[in-house]
């Protein structure tokens, strides 16, 4: 059931993804407009597809599990606006936020209740934030970042924030 989550919410970012990219605005600040790929960190992989919709202001969607907890499944959209920094183009500084939904083992992340109600998974909403450099090759179709995405769940255990706070990306561009 988890694993079907994940992939319907890639089909679903992907469906955003193409129709975002009818509505195209200004020219974005990296020398690309839409880029999918990995991101991970030695707890977490996951899904990114990142897309420019105007100018300096791209949306970023997320789809990632724990590798302990592979039950789990986390969807996370974010707005980010980016920024030339250390005065070269190809690298970008970027900072926003957004929410998330996240289907939990109870086990795993919330184990006093797990003992008290035995229920198994449940699902909780957050707010997250980001703040991330980013390279963008020139020759190569690819994109490299790394970032720190802190979130807050407003219900169940937070227990593993630690392990989810940051990640590195790496995207193909086109």
């Amino acid at each position: 059931m988890k694993k079907a989550a994940l992939v319907l919410g890639l089909v679903a970012m992907l469906a955003v993804q193409a129709n975002a990219q009818k509505l195209r605005g200004g020219g974005a600040p990296a020398n690309y407009e839409t880029a999918i790929g990995i991101r991970m960190n030695p707890w977490l992989v996951g899904f990114t597809i990142k897309h420019f919709i105007s100018g300096p202001h791209a949306i970023e969607g997320l789809a990632y599990t724990n590798f302990n907890n592979r039950g789990n499944v986390t969807f996370t959209g974010l707005y980010e606006y980016h920024w030339n920094v250390f005065g070269k183009p190809e690298f970008l500084m970027y900072a926003g936020g957004g929410a998330h939904v996240g289907i939990y083992d109870r086990r795993d992340y919330d184990y006093d209740r797990w003992l008290h109600d035995n229920k198994n998974t449940y699902v909780t909403a957050g707010l997250d934030g980001i703040i991330g450099v980013e390279y963008t090759f020139k020759k190569i179709p690819l994109s490299v970042s790394a970032d720190l995405k802190p979130y807050f769940n407003f219900s169940g255990g937070t227990h593993f924030l630690g392990e989810e706070i940051g990640g590195a990306s790496a995207r193909y561009t086109f």
